[in-house]
């Protein structure tokens, strides 16, 4: 399936709004454009214009399948926390949310019976409400670890988040002018 393309979807499933993040049912028959497939997750537009994101569980209500989730198993390291997190994607920006500059901190901290992991991250704006989605997707993921036995997610705003905060290669991706990426998002346009 590629991008763009028409779906119908096979079975009743849930979608949270993008970006207001409230669930709504997208019901069987109805037919969805795919928008975007990344990190085992689907951003789909319904023919009434509303945008949402489909969650791996739900890949076969669109005739799908979740791919290019990151390998979780293995021996417990930084790297396969990092690697988990660069996996998790923003559902209207095709970038991942280490390169999108949306961590501002990962503390890991050993302990008796396992790793405890500290997130700090923050959104593009104060407003988002995808917020708690993707807070539930770094908890969800980096909890399956292995010898991983707390985790902790925080939204920060401060600082704030701005386009410089983003990798070089996402803000080439992204096509976004790095001699004005220091301007806030909001307040470009």
């Amino acid at each position: 399936m590629k991008l763009g393309e028409t779906i119908t979807v096979l079975r009743d499933c849930m979608a949270t709004q993008v970006p207001s993040g409230i669930p709504f049912p997208v019901r069987a028959g109805i037919k969805v454009r795919l928008m975007q497939s990344l990190g085992g997750s689907f951003t789909v537009m319904t023919d009434q214009g509303y945008m949402g994101r489909v969650d791996a569980k739900d890949a076969d209500a669109l005739g799908l399948t979740a791919e290019n989730i990151p390998d979780a198993s293995g021996e417990f390291s930084e790297n396969l926390v990092w690697d988990q997190l660069r996996g998790i994607y923003d559902p209207e920006i095709p970038v991942n949310v280490v390169d999108l500059g949306l961590i501002y901190d990962c503390t890991i901290a050993p302990a008796a019976e396992g790793n405890q992991i500290e997130i700090k991250m923050t959104m593009t704006a104060p407003g988002c409400g995808m917020a708690d989605v993707l807070k539930n997707d770094v908890e969800r993921r980096l909890a399956a670890l292995p010898s991983v036995t707390g985790v902790h997610v925080e939204i920060v705003f401060d600082p704030p988040w701005n386009p410089t905060r983003m990798s070089e290669a996402a803000r080439l991706q992204l096509g976004l002018d790095l001699d004005t990426a220091s301007l806030p998002m909001y307040g470009r346009y």
